[in-house]
């Protein structure tokens, strides 16, 4: 490329207020000073929330269903496109199997952390007084329900529950998805289309097209992040406040002290032994991570977490559309690992019940293995109570933790996005496809480099580094 060519595409600096880093860090500051101010306000008379409460929670909800509404076709149309470019990328196979392998080792480290920390601090054992009264969890995860959940319903996976008013006869309800059965159809699509030859060129030639244009709405929606964090962040202190700490101050030290390890010293670890800078890790992953905290989704994060593998991680396109979704069900460090062993251990000495070293392998089992049984769903409940009922303790237990599973699941969805970006850059390096410019490019404050921006890879390389 010319060097007129490279100038043309090099932007003026942006000034620190333009970083998408430091608007999220203003809209995490001023979320938590609103909500503080309308958890001093408290609710009216009738017991209804006040006028700031409703607000910060209709923005952040509102945000949340924007970022879930841009799933269900980014995570089709991305495995379908990624599925046929497949078959430019050599190794296909292999990168597959590496990726498997890659999430296994990293959930086996996580749940060791977990299991180690969980003996060492005895949360169970170390239990305030207060707790809420231990009820059955509403929802059990188990095998067999995971088995029947690949199994797709419909074409994508969709689900409508509601239920009519007795009095006014109107009826409610709301559409829900399974993103694993999303995977499981737009696979099965992607092959049937490489099966089809030349004849599904034009099929191809559409989807890649129509991702385009997804990736496009996605990043207008990411822009206005800022924004959805400080209803979301602001929403969640007034709803929970920091007093639901108290009496289970030792079982939240241990997760966060066991996700604090994982994200700041496996991964750092991970990427030194594979020939990776670790600061350019973590200032390409961050916006995503910053987001995946206060959103409490992975799911929502997804198109987030994509784009910055791709365009600050230097993943290729082809492989990053398929490892990145599918790790989104199946790459969850926090709160398929750390978690369930933590919450384990804990149920079992907070009842004095005393494990076996076959039910501590279990736990590392259901962990490894375990973590697609979560997709489609909120949360680490259904990975919780799957663990219990494997190693057969109460499942009563979940309700003594419920109280503050929102708290956690900030943290346990942060590691989760960092860990869905770390494997594919690992994968990548060690196959010889990482695009290392594009890497070990300077940030300037945006979660990935703008579609404007971007032309050919080289194009792509030049204009990140010029930066």
């Amino acid at each position: 490329m010319s060097t007129t060519a490279t100038a043309r595409k090099t932007p003026a600096k942006r000034p620190f207020y333009a970083s998408f880093g430091f608007q999220i860090l203003v809209a995490l500051v001023a979320g938590i000073a609103l909500g503080l101010i309308g958890r001093q306000i408290g609710p009216d008379a009738a017991g209804n929330p006040n006028g700031l409460a409703v607000t910060l929670d209709t923005i952040g909800s509102s945000y949340v269903t924007l970022l879930r509404a841009a799933v269900v076709p980014l995570v089709f149309v991305a495995i379908v496109a990624s599925i046929s470019n497949l078959r430019r990328v050599q190794n296909a196979a292999r990168l597959a199997g590496q990726t498997l392998l890659w999430f296994a080792i990293t959930a086996f480290i996580a749940v060791s952390i977990g299991i180690v920390l969980g003996l060492a601090i005895q949360p169970g054992n170390r239990a305030g007084e207060g707790l809420e009264p231990p009820s059955e969890p509403s929802r059990v995860g188990s095998w067999w329900d995971f088995l029947i959940g690949l199994v797709p319903q419909n074409f994508l996976g969709l689900g409508v529950s509601g239920a009519v008013d007795p009095e006014t006869g109107a009826f409610s309800g709301s559409v829900s998805f399974n993103i694993l059965q999303i995977i499981v159809v737009a696979v099965v699509v992607g092959i049937a289309a490489l099966r089809a030859g030349k004849k599904a060129e034009p099929f191809l030639a559409f989807t890649e097209s129509l991702l385009r244009v997804i990736l496009r709405v996605v990043w207008w929606i990411i822009r206005i992040a800022p924004i959805g964090t400080l209803g979301l962040i602001g929403a969640a202190v007034i709803e929970y406040g920091w007093e639901k700490l108290t009496s289970l101050a030792w079982f939240t030290l241990a997760i966060y002290i066991g996700l604090a390890l994982v994200l700041f010293v496996v991964y750092p670890v991970l990427l030194k032994a594979n020939g990776l800078s670790i600061k350019q890790y973590f200032t390409g992953v961050w916006p995503a991570v910053q987001l995946a905290f206060v959103s409490r989704s992975s799911i929502g994060t997804l198109p987030l977490t994509q784009r910055v593998t791709e365009r600050n991680l230097g993943v290729p396109r082809e492989y990053a559309a398929f490892a990145v979704p599918f790790g989104s069900t199946t790459k969850m460090d926090g709160c398929a690992a750390i978690y369930p062993a933590i919450a384990a251990i804990f149920v079992a000495q907070f009842f004095d019940i005393e494990l076996s070293i076959i039910q501590y392998l279990l736990i590392v089992v259901v962990s490894v293995v375990g973590s697609a049984a979560t997709a489609g769903t909120t949360g680490a409940t259904v990975m919780l109570t799957l663990t219990l009922s494997t190693l057969g303790l109460p499942l009563e237990g979940v309700g003594l933790l419920l109280a503050i599973d929102p708290i956690l699941d900030m943290g346990r969805t942060a590691v989760n996005v960092a860990g869905q970006a770390l494997v594919p850059a690992i994968v990548a390096k060690r196959e010889g496809i990482l695009d290392r410019e594009l890497y070990d490019a300077p940030r300037d404050g945006l979660p990935f480099l703008d579609e404007d921006e971007t032309g050919t890879p080289e194009e792509t390389a030049a204009t990140a580094s010029a930066r």
